[in-house]
């Protein structure tokens, strides 16, 4: 394995990009001063170097992934070889296969309706509205 990095650590967004979080550096050094990536629970720059077995949790839209670093990379590589630099924690999985199942639940019990709303339709939703 070529692409494995033989130092003991390597940076933080280098690592997210090699195990394919995000597209580019950029992108992953944005999200990390964004807030949007916790490194052993806490807020960290993009320079930090990582450590195997390191906790990060990583925020992207409405998911939210806890994975254990199991090997480090300095270049990206194909889609398997990026998976097998992490391990996402079981709790971690649970919870975002909930949150789909409840987004999917709620487009599909509130579906947007086929035709625009009539004229005494539209007065009562204005009377609503107006009462607010």
């Amino acid at each position: 394995m070529a692409a494995l990095n033989e130092k003991n650590s390597t940076r933080l967004d280098k690592w997210l990009w090699a195990a394919r979080f995000y597209k580019t550096r950029a992108i992953a050094k944005q999200m990390i001063d964004g807030g949007k990536v916790f490194y052993n629970g806490q807020r960290t720059k993009s320079g930090k170097a990582v450590v195997i077995g390191d906790v990060i949790r990583i925020r992207q839209g409405f998911d939210e992934k806890e994975v254990t670093v199991i090997a480090l990379a300095d270049k990206r590589r194909d889609a398997t070889f990026a998976q097998t630099l992490y391990e996402e924690a079981l709790k971690s999985i649970e919870v975002r296969e909930k949150n789909s199942l409840a987004r999917k639940q709620g487009i599909l019990l509130s579906p947007a309706s086929d035709t625009k709303p009539d004229k005494k339709q539209r007065r009562k939703l204005r009377e609503f509205k107006e009462r607010m």
